[in-house]
């Protein structure tokens, strides 16, 4: 009974493992897949995305490989709009576009497909993923729709480690930024 009284962040919060130490020392990954097992749970989530984002006038979610997908898929499907997937490299079959952003350690690279819009303009696009840590991948994803002719874009995340400050870096570039539940 006294998981009614919780809120929505509350209990997702309960629901997420922290693994210690990975995937090396000193890092507590938030291990969604605790929350994946519960579908009552994971279904108050979309529920709670799609009140959030119905008069947003979205055009197309798109979602980050691989996590990010989990959420974008029923979310497009929840609004009625088209899911378009952001991948690393060469796993797109047609041609794409391709965004190179800094690691800690190195470089990564994100693509979409040119035609991912269907050559529109001006449309509003939603990013999510399951978590918003420094970033970069968000920042890199939102380059790749841009340079595709977006005229908003915005980012949602399950998790946001506020400590990482990648609220501050997408916010800077423009990007409206919301999440769940905030570390």
């Amino acid at each position: 009974m006294q998981s009614n009284l919780l809120s929505l962040e509350d209990k997702v919060k309960q629901s997420i493992r922290e693994v210690p130490d990975f995937p090396k020392p000193g890092i507590n990954f938030k291990d969604i897949t605790t929350l994946l097992q519960d579908m009552e749970l994971f279904n108050e989530v979309i529920e709670h995305f799609t009140r959030e984002l119905k008069t947003e006038n979205i055009h197309h979610i798109i979602g980050i490989e691989s996590r990010g997908f989990i959420f974008a898929v029923p979310l497009a499907m929840k609004l009625n709009v088209p899911f378009i997937p952001v991948r690393k490299p060469n796993k797109l079959p047609a041609d794409t576009l391709k965004e190179t952003y800094a690691l800690e350690y190195g470089k990564d690279s994100l693509e979409i497909h040119l035609d991912a819009f269907k050559h529109q303009t001006n449309e509003n696009i939603l990013i999510i993923d399951d978590l918003l840590a420094t970033g970069g991948t968000a920042l890199a994803t939102s380059k790749l729709v841009t340079q595709l002719g977006a005229a908003k874009v915005s980012f949602l995340s399950l998790i946001e480690l506020r400590f990482l400050n990648g609220r501050e870096k997408l916010e800077s570039a423009g990007l409206e930024v919301k999440s769940l539940i905030k570390y």
